[in-house]
């Protein structure tokens, strides 16, 4: 009997039917493998974790690594800015922060007015 046949007989379109998804035997444990990789490795990503749970012996696809990885709101966090170098290399100068105007006022014109050639020594 053909599909197209069954169709007729049954009512029903063929793009009603849908098959029914399973989830593997193994996915309780390779989700917590992935986790504990995750929070060990903070700084690894899925593709590097799913290079790990190959070498410890679980044969698992990439794309499945990553569908689990998203599913479970794992995230790789941002890189932090690399802190630029200050004025001299011997390290004698003294970082006040990114924003220096909240700890001096305003302006710095008043610091500067005070500041003449004897004041300073170097």
């Amino acid at each position: 009997m053909s599909e197209r046949f069954a169709c007729r007989v049954l009512g029903q379109h063929r793009s009603t039917q849908r098959k029914i998804a399973r989830t593997p035997d193994d996915e309780a444990a390779l989700t917590a493998d992935i986790i504990a990789l995750a929070l060990q490795y903070g700084r690894y990503g899925y593709r590097r974790i799913a290079a790990m749970l190959h070498d410890a012996g679980w044969a698992v696809n990439l794309k499945r690594v990553e569908r689990i990885w998203r599913r479970e709101g794992l995230k790789v966090p941002a890189k932090q800015p690399r802190r630029k170098r200050l004025w001299l290399n011997d390290g004698s100068c003294i970082r006040y922060g990114r924003n220096i105007r909240t700890m001096f006022g305003p302006t710095t014109s008043s610091k500067t007015e005070h500041m003449t050639d004897a004041n300073i020594a170097c």
